[in-house]
């Protein structure tokens, strides 16, 4: 103890004792003075000590008997204060272990003197335990005294004491059996002389014992005394004990400290002569007694069982036998005879319930059975000890089903649930019932012919946890709730179960490994004498396993028949789920370890009751016909309740969850299968899964009850024999609950893996297996005989599961197998013979499959033996097994096909010989065949046959029955050309010398070599053939079959026509290609126009297709499309052809003619081919609207769907770069460089065919009717769209006349209305300024031409006025729409959607954009020669005249404003050009245009909107005042270089500006001009400018500014006058607001005019002018009188400046000339 040992410590204890000594002297000071000396004394001993010693703890140990009298003299004072404190400083000292033993012996004296007194009863036992757990010092006399003292303090009045005393002796009892242990550990190494033991009867033979062992014997044989009422021999002065603490104390040291009583034979001896009497002694009450019989019999009342004492026995048995068997073999064969009494009915239930827990703690230890088994079974005279556990256990839940009818009520077994009122009774009759409320669980429980006892859960499996043995604190017998003790009973009959199988199973394989690791040993071994050694281990072995297996054999034996009597009933009463599980767990181990031992009627009575289990009661099944009468009535009644429970809520286990029909001959009533029957049938399938090995004959029993199952439960056999929930051919008999719909699927896969199982079963077991399918199979044919009812198909659908599984050793099963199956498939009833022939031709193609060893090319007879089936199925007349015959040879083909050698002319003819009439089933078959020789086998097949292949999947195209046949056929004919382009080398060598053999034959016999496209190789005559075929189908009158076919014909030239020789594309253009664009021409032009009103059947067809005509223009796009689509792509091989300007003509006539279609989608698609042959490609913009047609780029993708208008918006794929062309032409040949000139003219040609295509359909139509066709705006967008890229390439030789061409056809686009249908998609709403794709196109044609012009020679720019032109007059739409002929359109918003109505663009956004462009290619070119001779600036300013003079009259507000911002970019660049050019009179004609222009924009006749906000008025106002600042600033400053004309009309115009209005009445519009004050202020100040600030002024000039400064300011004199005269006529009246407004607006006039000509130079101001100014002030102050305030602020603000004017007089001297 180095906590109490350390300096500190010690120290803290010397320091201690002397306070408590020093207490203990100052308590005692005045009553008791000895003690008081004593504690002084105390001190300086304790100082001396401390002083004088270096061990002070040992040197204190020696002393402490003189240091501990001072506390026992102040505990001699009975004090209550002294005596706490001297007990709180011994137990210090105990604590420090300083206590010798003479102190000891001194402490528990005055211990017991204070016992004696009733003082400090707690202390007293905390001192004790504090002695006994801290040391050993106690011993013996000292020891019991010690013991003794806590036993009386156990007896006592006061609770608490009694409570503590008794856990201080549990533990002083435990302390002292530790010493043993400790003494025993402490001495195990020292060898001990054996002392020869006398006869230990004397009970003083104790002194070979240790001390502590002594002690411990002597404690525990008082102990026994005590239980006996016997006085004790060594704890003197007991004066009253209790037999329950007794058998506790007795029963904790037992279970505590079994290694004692097994290792001292002194103590094994105590168990025996002691303990286990005085157990029987006090069971003797238990065993006399009878419940129920008259208590006068009974020898004396006491003799009643006393539950406390009993289940305390009971304890103590259980720890005898679980610890001490192996010493009290025979004692505890009485204890277990007596356990199995007391299980009896006449015995009261609380001992049957502690009894039947005893019995389960034994249960739980099966190597405990396997001992009591070999102890008693196996020995002669012995009682059975193990069978009549088990029995007892069968007997004992058999009388809690049966109710005795004894009077006395209140003792039977059962009536507790009687007699409790309401719910239990209730529960009783029906415990499905409690379900009924839906929310209500059902109590898991047994129930029995009326008999219901609830199971409660107990413990984990495998562990027994009791109840009633554990309330130790109970004094009367418990109510032990009803259901208890069966459950407990239940949970024995589990756990037995699972130990001995588990223990049995674990030892078996035990034996089976050392078994096989013994015998290879010997085998192996190469000396002598270790074989020998080896036989000997191994002989041992095989005796160790024969007892073994006797031990076995007699546990399973003894105990089968008490289980299987116990389980039956259970698994009868049982409603719950999960105890059925365990029920039936439990038959199942059984039944698999019978049958691993061997044992046969064990086994197959587990399995037959399993087997009755899964079926309905009573069921009529001879293989399980051993009923007894007994169990029949039995069932009946369970039968009764399932009627009543058939309630979708309740949860009772005996929930009916199917209805099915019996299997019989004779069609009987339904039968129901409870959850109950598909448990067990599940656990039936789990024990023939998991242990077939070992069911030997019990298969049939097995395979017939689940024939049964099958059957009623509906299921039905699936591919490879596996079984599915099925119905029922006859109608709903089988009715199933969702419950058990849930359990199908597993049940069947359960079934399926059962039967995968076989393949692990050794050969006697497989055909055991085999035999019992075969014998059930012919029982279902029988049954099946004669009526067309649905047969029980399992037995054919196991057979083929077990076949399919074992096919690694098919020989042996397979004759037995398919001669069964063949008479199967004769027999008449259809579905029987299907399932035949299904079983057989499975067999048959995995036999074919599977891989055998050797494999089936090397085993010639094997294969045969597995075909020969398949061929004496044709001897079967049923079409039925024909087809299944045909689909056979189909699927063996596509697993075998490889290997099928020389069978191929077989093949090919099977498919060759089906005819139209054959049904469509056989068709569809043969076709499939086709499809798979096509898809897999054209390689393993001569290539003589490819042809014929052509050929048959041609005439399948061209079958007319089925649609899709003919489709499919189509994709086969692709896969075939694939197949060519693929092996083509290999198949051109074998048909070239395939060809010569024919050449000389042909030659020998002298004919001509016979064969169609001859002249060309063999090959490529192969590739004509597949191209013949496709261009017949592309012209079929089905309308799929032409689209497929066309796709696949232009796919395979496409791709694959790079093999052929360069001879034959002239065959293949010729003679396929152009044949078929004439052959569809004429087929659309000729096409029928009526509406098709459905295809076929219910198919709806879309609005797109619903004509032949539409049809046929389908067509017509694909075929034209694909023939560009050629000729682009293979360019460089065609243009090498001698005839291709020939060709280049046909295909532009043929686009041409499409183009002009009267169908707007093959116009469409005309264009975008036309696009393709020119290899226009575009970069698709990320722009891009999803309602704009695409870019330029089109190649139609292979396989593009219907190509419609709204179709376009997908984006297209490139077939193939030009850069991989070239590469490809490359390899083979030089690509052919042609004759520039000669391309040149294909691209006139084109542009011919653009020009006649344009022109025709944009010409406006001559009349107006409701079906004129307008083209629509893709189809222009696309042909505008081609134009860029083909002036790339004429553009050498593009002259003005071209360029007037195009104009036209521009401007004819343009003007094309929509439908108001497709307005929607190409028209923004109105608002929004977007310009439409083809409006877009037109601006770009123009500009490629331009930026073409302008790197272009001197020649080309004569073409700018052109331009200019086509551009302003696109400017003119702004404020008149073009007209298109006589059409009459509607404006979008009038429009009614879905009606043939036309609906003029939106050309505001159109006619600006033009604008712009026009703006920026005149900044460009303005100083241009053809530019300035055209007058194209004149002409500009005349197209901007018209919006300008409308002004707000304009369609879109937007327009003037960018005519105006339009105007003053031009003027900014034309007018210095102008001024240069003054002199060649080129403009002269420009300057009355713009002055009128100006005329009209600034004074415009159309008044502004009544709801425009002032901010926007003043915003337009801001724009007139940037066209005054543009005249002041680029026009009057170069007046001298300017007509004066112009000139004085500017000064008019800014006169007007800054007079407005001359005449005294004014209407609302010139208030409205009147209003721009800052237009007005800036006529003024250019006016002003312009009057004084140029000093070098012509006379004109001068004279032009001051005419309109007096006319200025002769009118602000008028004005004022009259507006005072009418003031003062006025009186009260305001004055009209037009006439405020115009003084307002007179004397701000005045105010900025003084301002002005105080800015200007003094001199350039006349005289007279500024004598009107100061004879204006007279006049201003007349107007003060004015009642108005707007017009004094003016006034004030007029006045203010002509203080300037106030001079003192001064020398006169005229202003201006001093």
């Amino acid at each position: 103890m180095a906590g109490t040992s350390s300096p500190e410590a010690v120290k803290k204890l010397l320091e201690n004792m002397q306070g408590d000594l020093r207490a203990l002297s100052m308590e005692c000071r005045k009553k008791f003075p000895p003690v008081k000396e004593a504690a002084e004394s105390g001190i300086i001993k304790v100082k001396t000590i401390a002083a004088r010693n270096t061990e002070i703890l040992a040197a204190l140990k020696e002393n402490s008997s003189e240091v501990v009298q001072p506390f026992l003299m102040g505990c001699g004072t009975k004090e209550p204060k002294i005596t706490q404190l001297c007990l709180a400083a011994i137990q210090r000292l105990m604590s420090h272990e300083v206590v010798s033993e003479v102190a000891a012996g001194n402490i528990i004296n005055m211990l017991w003197q204070l016992m004696e007194n009733n003082l400090e009863e707690l202390k007293l036992l905390q001192t004790v335990l504090v002695l006994l757990t801290t040391n050993t010092v106690v011993h013996d006399e000292a020891l019991s005294k010690a013991i003794v003292l806590c036993f009386r303090l156990h007896f006592t009045k006061d609770n608490i004491t009694n409570n503590t005393a008794a856990a201080t002796v549990r533990q002083v009892v435990t302390v002292v059996f530790e010493r043993v242990v400790a003494e025993d550990e402490h001495y195990k190494d020292v060898i001990e002389q054996p002392i020869g033991i006398q006869g230990n009867s004397n009970r003083r033979s104790v002194s070979t014992l240790k001390p502590c062992a002594k002690d411990a014997y002597m404690l525990f044989q008082d102990l026994c005394q005590l239980v006996n009422a016997d006085a004790p021999y060594w704890l003197v002065g007991m004066t009253e004990m209790t037999r329950t603490f007794g058998l506790e104390l007795l029963e904790s040291v037992l279970n505590d400290f079994p290694q004692v009583f097994l290792q001292h034979q002194e103590f094994s001896f105590l168990l025996k002569e002691r303990v286990c009497p005085l157990v029987i002694k006090l069971f003797s009450p238990n065993i006399k007694f009878r419940q129920g019989s008259s208590t006068s019999s009974s020898p004396a009342p006491v003799e009643k069982p006393y539950f406390p004492i009993c289940m305390r026995l009971l304890r103590v048995v259980s720890v005898l036998i679980k610890q001490f068997y192996s010493l009290l073999v025979t004692e505890c064969e009485i204890f277990l005879s007596l356990l199995v009494k007391f299980l009896d009915a006449d015995k009261p239930q609380w001992l049957r319930a502690v009894a039947v827990e005893s019995i389960h703690r034994l249960c739980v230890q099966p190597q405990l059975l396997r001992s009591f088994c070999q102890s008693y079974d196996m020995k002669q005279h012995s009682t059975k000890v193990f069978r009549d556990i088990v029995n007892a256990l069968g007997s004992f839940i058999q009388s809690l089903f049966l109710v005795p009818n004894t009077g006395n009520a209140s003792t039977t077994v059962n009536q507790t649930g009687g007699s409790v009122p309401g719910g239990t009774a209730s529960a009783q009759t029906n415990p499905g019932m409690l379900g009924m409320g839906g929310g209500v669980t059902v109590l898991p429980a047994f129930e029995y012919r009326g008999t219901w006892i609830p199971i409660l859960s107990i413990s984990a499996q495998g562990s027994a946890k009791a109840t009633y043995l554990e309330m130790l604190d109970k004094v009367e017998p418990p109510t032990i709730p009803e259901g208890y003790a069966m459950s407990v009973a239940f949970h024995c009959l589990l756990d037995l179960v699972r130990g001995i199988t588990n223990m049995i199973e674990e030892e078996l394989g035990q034996v089976e490994m050392d078994s096989e690791i013994a015998t290879p040993d010997a085998q192996s071994s190469p000396t002598q004498s270790s074989e020998l050694q080896d036989l000997h281990s191994a002989s041992d072995q095989t005796d160790k396993e024969t007892v073994s297996r006797a031990v076995w054999e007699e546990m399973v034996n003894a105990c089968w028949c008490g289980l299987l009597a116990a389980l039956s009933l259970l698994l009868d009463a049982s409603t719950d789920e999960a105890a059925t599980e365990n029920i039936l767990k439990a038959e199942l181990t059984m039944a698999a370890l019978c049958g691993k031992l061997g044992l046969v009627t064990s086994r197959d009575a587990f399995i037959t009751a399993i087997c009755k289990g899964s079926l309905p009661p009573h069921y009529a099944l001879t293989v399980l016909n051993t009923t007894t009468a007994a169990l029949s009535s039995k069932s009946y009644s369970i039968q009764g309740q399932n009627v009543q429970m058939i309630s979708p809520s309740s949860e009772s286990h005996q929930q009916v969850v199917a209805v099915g029909q019996p299997l019989a001959l004779q069609p009987q009533g339904t039968v129901m299968l409870t959850s109950k029957n598909i448990q067990c049938m599940r656990t039936l399938l789990s024990l023939a899964h998991c242990h077939g090995a070992v069911l030997g004959t019990s298969w049939q029993l097995v395979l017939a009850t689940l024939q049964h199952l099958v059957w009623i439960l509906g299921l039905k056999p699936g591919v490879g024999g596996a079984l599915k929930p099925g119905r029922a051919v006859e109608g709903p008999s089988t009715v199933l609950t969702t419950a058990v719909m849930t359990d199908l699927p597993v049940i069947s896969n359960i079934l399926s893996r059962l039967f995968e199982s076989s393949q692990y079963l050794d050969d006697v077991s497989l055909h055991h297996l085999i035999n019992a399918l075969c014998s059930l199979s012919l029982e279902a044919m029988d049954m099946a005989y004669g009526n067309n009812k649905e047969p029980s198909l399992f037995a054919v659908a196991k057979l083929l599961e077990t076949g399919l599984v074992n096919m690694h050793r098919i020989e042996i099963l397979w004759r037995p197998l398919t001669g069964h199956l063949l008479e199967v498939c004769q027999h008449p009833n259809a579905r029987m013979r299907e399932w035949g022939a299904e079983a057989l031709t499975s067999l048959i193609k995995a036999g074919l499959s599977f891989n055998h060893d050797p494999p089936l090319s090397q085993n010639q007879r094997l294969q045969l033996l597995l075909l020969n089936p398949l061929k004496e199925l044709s001897n079967i007349n049923h079409p039925d097994i024909r087809l299944k015959q045909l689909e056979c040879v189909l699927q063996i083909l596509q697993s075998q096909g490889d290997s099928l050698g020389p069978g191929w002319p077989l093949v090919l003819g099977v498919m060759g010989a089906i005819r139209n009439d054959q049904g469509e089933s056989l068709i569809r078959t043969a076709f499939q065949c086709l499809q798979l020789v096509v898809t897999d086998f054209l390689p393993t097949m001569p290539c003589t046959c490819l042809q014929i292949v052509v050929e048959v999947a041609g005439s399948f195209g061209l079958h007319n029955q089925e649609l899709n046949i003919s489709l499919t056929s189509i994709g086969l004919l692709w896969n075939i050309s694939d197949y060519f382009f693929q092996r083509g080398e290999i198949i051109e060598k074998e048909l070239n010398k395939e060809e010569a053999v024919l050449q000389k034959q042909a030659e020998e016999k002298g004919v001509a070599l016979n064969r169609p496209f001859h002249p060309a190789p063999p090959f490529d005559c192969l590739w004509l053939c597949l191209y013949a075929k496709l261009g017949e189908l592309c012209v079929d009158p089905r309308p799929a079959v032409r689209k497929s076919a066309g796709q696949t014909l232009f796919s395979t030239v496409g791709a694959h026509g790079t093999l052929l020789q360069h001879s034959t594309w002239h065959t293949v253009i010729w003679k396929v290609l152009f044949h078929l664009l004439d052959r569809v021409r004429e087929s659309s032009t000729t096409a029928d126009k009526e509406k098709i009103e459905s295809g076929g059947g219910n198919i709806l067809i879309h609005h797109s297709r619903d004509t032949a005509e539409k049809q046929w223009a389908e067509t017509w796009v694909l075929t034209l499309a694909g023939v560009a689509r050629i000729f682009n792509t293979r360019r460089y091989l065609l243009q090498s052809l001698g005839d291709f300007c020939q060709a280049w003509d046909v295909l532009l006539d043929h686009i041409q003619s499409a183009a002009l279609s009267k169908n707007n989608e093959v116009s469409l698609a005309a264009l975008k081919s036309f696009q393709e042959i020119l290899q226009i490609v575009s970069p698709v913009r990320e722009t891009e609207k999803p309602d704009t047609p695409p870019a330029i780029n089109v190649p139609v993708p292979v396989l593009i769907g219907a190509m419609t208008a709204t179709g376009l918006g997908r984006s297209f794929m490139r077939t193939d770069s030009i850069g991989e062309r070239i590469g490809r032409y490359n390899a083979t040949e030089p690509p052919v460089v042609t004759d520039e000139i000669e391309d040149l003219n294909l691209w006139w040609a084109a542009w011919n065919t653009w020009f006649r295509i344009g022109s025709e359909s944009t010409k406006p139509p001559v009349s107006c009717d409701k079906m004129t066709f307008i083209p629509s705006q893709p189809f222009l967008t696309a042909l505008i769209q081609i134009f860029p890229a083909l002036y790339q390439h004429i553009k050498t030789g593009f002259s003005m006349d071209d360029l007037q061409k195009l104009g036209v056809i521009l401007h004819g686009a343009v003007s094309v209305p929509i439908s108001s249908d497709a307005s929607p998609f190409i028209l923004p709403s109105y608002t929004e300024a977007i310009l439409t794709s083809l409006q877009e196109a037109v601006l770009t044609a123009l500009d490629v031409l331009q930026k073409a012009i302008c790197v272009g020679s001197e020649s080309m720019q004569i073409m700018y006025p052109a331009i200019f032109d086509q551009l302003l007059a696109f400017v003119e739409f702004s404020c008149k729409p073009p007209q298109y002929g006589q059409l009459e359109t509607k404006h979008i918003a009038n429009a009614k959607y879905n009606q043939a109505e036309w609906v003029a663009l939106n050309y505001v956004p159109f006619a600006e954009r033009s604008l712009e462009v026009v703006v920026d290619l005149y900044q460009k070119t303005a100083c241009h020669k053809a530019v300035v001779n055209e007058r194209v600036l004149q002409n500009i300013i005349k197209t901007l005249r018209m919006p300008l003079s409308l002004k707000y009259a304009c369609p879109s507000e937007s327009t003037w404003k960018l005519a105006v911002s339009s105007l003053l970019k031009v003027l900014s660049i034309g007018l210095p050009v102008a001024r240069q050019h003054a002199s060649s009179g080129k403009f002269d004609s420009m300057w009355p245009e713009l002055a009128s222009t100006f005329e009209n924009f600034l004074f415009t006749k159309s008044s502004p909107p009544d709801n425009l906000s002032i901010q926007e008025f003043q915003r337009n106002e801001s724009i007139d005042v940037e066209v005054v600042q543009l005249i002041s600033t680029e026009i009057l400053p170069y007046a001298n270089f300017i007509p004066k004309e112009f000139v004085g009309q500017i000064m008019t115009m800014l006169n007007k500006g800054s007079i407005h209005s001359q005449s005294s009445s004014f209407t609302e519009a010139e208030i409205d001009i009147r209003m721009r004050e800052e237009f007005s202020k800036m006529c003024f100040e250019t006016l002003l400018q312009f009057s004084f600030s140029n000093k070098v002024t012509t006379p004109q000039e001068g004279y032009i500014s001051r005419m309109a400064l007096s006319v200025l300011l002769k009118r602000s004199q008028d004005v004022l006058y009259r507006y005072i005269e009418d003031e003062r006529l006025s009186g009260k009246c305001p004055l009209p607001r037009q006439q405020v407004t115009e003084i307002i607006f007179v004397l701000k006039a005045v105010s900025t005019l003084i301002d002005s000509l105080k800015k200007t130079q003094p001199e350039n101001v006349d005289a007279n002018t500024w004598a009107q100014v100061i004879a204006l002030y007279p006049t201003l102050v007349e107007c003060i009188t004015c009642s108005s305030s707007e017009v004094c602020s003016a006034l004030k603000e007029a006045l203010v400046p002509f203080k300037d004017f106030m001079h003192p007089p001064a020398s006169k001297v005229q202003n201006g000339e001093s």
